[in-house]
């Protein structure tokens, strides 16, 4: 039979024959290989910090996930159940800029880092790359991160925003304290927190002390304006400036202006 004798498909066959289809399921190897066809497939690294070993998952997307899962097969596990898709080992080495940023001796870079945050609200990603803008060495409270951001009354939720974060260390986290100046949580537990700011240079050990004695800001005597106390390195600014203030208002009352670099609230 020709072309032009050829007997019409039977239209509720066709659609018979459509609904079948909508039943198939997709072998599970599928997406995966589809994603790396495109470019899109993840991969891991298992790299060196200060606080040991971590996995980070990157893809053309950005870095997505860093881990400090026991195991390679722990962080597949993982990463499958938070991202919903698979991630691979990825063969090649590492950029030096993210080995040095994860070790600690890299004090600039971290901008120039793409980061994949699909599946994050659009709150929660301003909180993760305004902490990007945390200097290495220095911290910041919560309340800061929910001012700048644009939302001074979510501290809250910027807080859980922060405990969420599926790329601590890259995007440093750990630079952003309690609203008292105490060190506060960590993803990765409270000393890991304090051994990471102390091999930038932050002394958690005289943060906890400033915070127990209620100082939450220091003043400039010279130039008539104050900071957090990590505002250009610690050593320095505690030595310097032994003005000291219990909150923006009192600092501000005895005639000191915020500082323009860290920012301080205006009012406490």
């Amino acid at each position: 039979m020709n072309r032009l004798t050829r007997k019409p498909a039977d239209p509720l066959e066709l659609v018979r024959s459509l609904r079948a289809l909508a039943r198939e399921k997709a072998p599970d190897s599928l997406l995966p290989a589809v994603l790396r066809r495109i470019g899109l497939g993840d991969l891991y690294w298992r790299l060196e910090s200060p606080i040991g070993g971590v996995f980070v998952a990157h893809s053309k997307a950005g870095i997505s996930m860093v881990s400090r899962a026991s195991s390679a097969e722990e962080f597949e596990r993982g990463f499958l159940r938070r991202h919903g898709r698979p991630v691979h080992l990825d063969p090649s080495a590492p950029p030096a800029s993210v080995r040095a940023l994860l070790k600690g001796t890299a004090r600039r870079g971290r901008a120039a880092l793409r980061f994949d945050l699909r599946g994050l609200s659009e709150f929660e990603r301003a909180v993760l790359l305004k902490a990007l803008e945390i200097p290495a060495g220095e911290v910041r409270p919560y309340s800061w991160i929910a001012r700048e951001i644009g939302h001074p009354d979510a501290v809250r939720a910027a807080g859980s925003a922060l405990g969420k974060n599926p790329i601590p260390l890259l995007i440093p986290c750990h630079r952003v304290v309690r609203s008292d100046g105490r060190i506060g949580d960590y993803a990765f537990g409270g000393r890991a927190k304090r051994v990471l700011l102390k091999a930038e240079g932050a002394e958690p050990e005289t943060l906890e002390k400033l915070a127990s004695t209620g100082v939450r800001y220091l003043g400039n005597e010279a130039g008539r304006y104050y900071c957090f106390p990590t505002c250009g390195g610690i050593r320095t600014l505690v030595r310097d400036n032994q003005v000291r203030f219990v909150s923006a208002r009192e600092a501000c009352n005895a005639g000191y202006r915020p500082c323009e670099a860290c920012r301080p609230a205006a009012a406490a």
